[in-house]
């Protein structure tokens, strides 16, 4: 299946498209585009696009996510109903197959999340810049957006610092939001909008990691170590996870489907406190009546591993809370709510995405800003955010078929009002 889905049925456009920015919502719309028949330039101040793509799939590309479409919309809080219409016409099943056209095979792993089946994100760029130069879209690297001439074309400053406007019949910003700035999604359009007018919200870290004053001898024996098969509480809301320890604090899979809520607590309060179940297999009662075990001379990590099999930092990190005094009842009270006091968010900078971004009644239904008209956005520079999991994924590729087929809506509409022999 084509990322263009049934746009094709609609017949093949003219037209000059300009895409700004080369990450997973820029390029999913050029595809469509191009699929198409629309003559489409990709600009990204980058040396070559991509690049944070290519960091999304170090650990092993999440693309998307196997659950029924009902559950998948709820890791998007209130702006599920946007995100709906662009999963509508770019589902995660669509998501699978176009994949399978570029030669990349995925499958569902045991969380249900979808993976390709090399694991990685390079062999399914070179397979997608490949089909894109195939389809004619030229790309220009090191090409940085600047805004928009008195006549409202874009201006890009290109390697030779000369700036120059961009012939286009519509424009896709796709720039992304703040986060690894170094790889190009810096926010640095955020100013640009906001002089014409278009309401921007704050970019803020999202998918990210906070800060917790750790006891210097414990995080010098467990630094970089990872806890796994914990349910992470916050807020009302529990989630099945990991996390790890860091030097300053926790990062980690768990910790990022509940950065959200955790972010604007501190954000609001100055602080949170995150509760861990050490063993949520295991209910309170079994938990009590394992620690019934008589220590006798065994050391505090050994009675709580052969109890109920606290190994690693854990022994540890219980104590910290615990104290060397606490009784068995205590102890189980803490093994299944551990409080974590978190202190700070990390820097945007070190976040996976980001919150924030143009403001989406800035837009109509089809992406475009409606005080630029031609001027529409996709991805990560929309005022959204979802953990990883796929959903980030999904829904910046989803939003960039959503603005193409914006974009070829208008061309057609165009055309059909030419007059004849135009």
């Amino acid at each position: 299946m084509s990322a263009a889905g049934s746009t094709e049925a609609a017949g093949r456009v003219a037209g000059r498209v300009a895409i700004i920015g080369g990450g997973p919502a820029g390029l999913m719309a050029a595809t469509v585009l191009a699929e198409a028949g629309a003559r489409v330039e990709l600009f990204d101040a980058m040396p070559s696009v991509g690049r944070k793509f290519l960091l999304a799939g170090r650990g092993g590309l999440n693309l998307t996510h196997s659950e029924p479409l009902a559950d998948f919309l709820q890791h998007y809080g209130d702006r599920a109903p946007v995100v709906r219409r662009w999963l509508e016409h770019f589902s995660p099943g669509d998501l699978r197959l176009w994949a399978a056209g570029l030669g990349i095979e995925t499958f569902v792993g045991s969380s249900g999340r979808v993976f390709p089946v090399q694991f990685k994100a390079s062999p399914l760029l070179r397979a997608w810049l490949r089909r894109l130069d195939g389809l004619g879209v030229s790309f220009h690297a090191r090409h940085r957006w600047i805004g928009f001439d008195d006549a409202g074309k874009a201006l890009v400053r290109g390697p030779d610092c000369v700036s120059r406007p961009v012939a286009a019949d519509a424009v896709i910003l796709a720039l992304g939001g703040a986060s690894w700035p170094r790889l190009g999604s810096d926010g640095g359009w955020t100013g640009i909008l906001e002089a014409r007018g278009i309401a921007v919200r704050p970019l803020r870290p999202a998918n990210c990691g906070f800060d917790v004053a750790w006891e210097p001898g414990f995080i010098a024996r467990h630094e970089g170590e990872p806890l796994k098969n914990l349910a992470l509480s916050f807020d009302g809301r529990t989630v099945r996870g990991e996390l790890v320890l860091t030097r300053t604090g926790i990062e980690g899979g768990g910790v990022y489907a509940l950065s959200a809520p955790l972010r604007d607590a501190i954000e609001r309060d100055g602080s949170a406190c995150l509760t861990i179940d050490l063993r949520p297999q295991l209910s309170a009662e079994q938990v009590r009546d394992r620690l019934k075990r008589p220590r006798g001379s065994e050391s505090w990590s050994t009675w709580l591993r052969k109890s109920v099999n606290l190994t690693g930092p854990l022994p540890g990190l219980l104590r910290g809370v615990a104290g060397t005094d606490a009784g068995p009842a205590r102890i189980a009270q803490l093994v299944k709510a551990l409080p974590l006091h978190l202190s700070g968010i990390k820097p945007i900078e070190r976040a996976i995405s980001s919150a924030g971004g143009i403001d989406l009644d800035e837009l109509d239904d089809d992406l475009m800003l409606r005080r630029l008209p031609g001027v529409f956005a996709a991805g990560e520079m929309l005022d959204w955010e979802a953990p990883t999991g796929g959903y980030l994924l999904q829904a910046c590729f989803g939003s960039g078929v959503a603005a193409a087929r914006g974009v070829l809506a208008k061309l057609r509409q165009e055309t059909l009002h030419q007059p004849p022999g135009a």
